[in-house]
């Protein structure tokens, strides 16, 4: 993996296998950090739940890759609003999708930030 970006080794029941370490529920991983995320299913998922990606801003994040569960969902419009004024990209798909997307984009050392729901 590109510098210290986690790698994402497993997903299922209920949580992650990152970089060989269990985490439970879901996770957002922003500047290569990994951190739980109280969004569980889409209608959690605000700009708040988003703080950390808006606070590292678009010098240290250049998108943000959101995983949605075992659908693929398009995420509510004040998240999408809110990245763009922050000037972030947006990716979205369901989870399995994004995981492995994440391990392909972290290692070519793309600037991005992870939120994925547990599944």
């Amino acid at each position: 993996m590109a510098r210290d970006a986690p790698s994402i080794d497993a997903y299922g029941d209920g949580g992650f296998r990152l970089s060989g370490a269990r985490h439970e529920g879901s996770v957002l991983i922003v500047q290569d950090k990994a951190r739980p995320w109280p969004v569980t299913r889409l209608a959690d998922l605000t700009p708040e739940a988003l703080a950390p990606v808006l606070e590292a801003g678009p010098r240290e994040v250049e998108f943000v890759l959101l995983g949605l569960g075992a659908a693929n969902a398009l995420p509510p419009r004040a998240v999408r609003e809110a990245l763009s004024k922050a000037g972030i990209g947006l990716e979205f798909m369901d989870t399995p999708t994004a995981a492995r997307m994440y391990n392909v984009l972290t290692a070519e050392g793309r600037r991005l930030a992870a939120g994925l729901i547990a599944i």
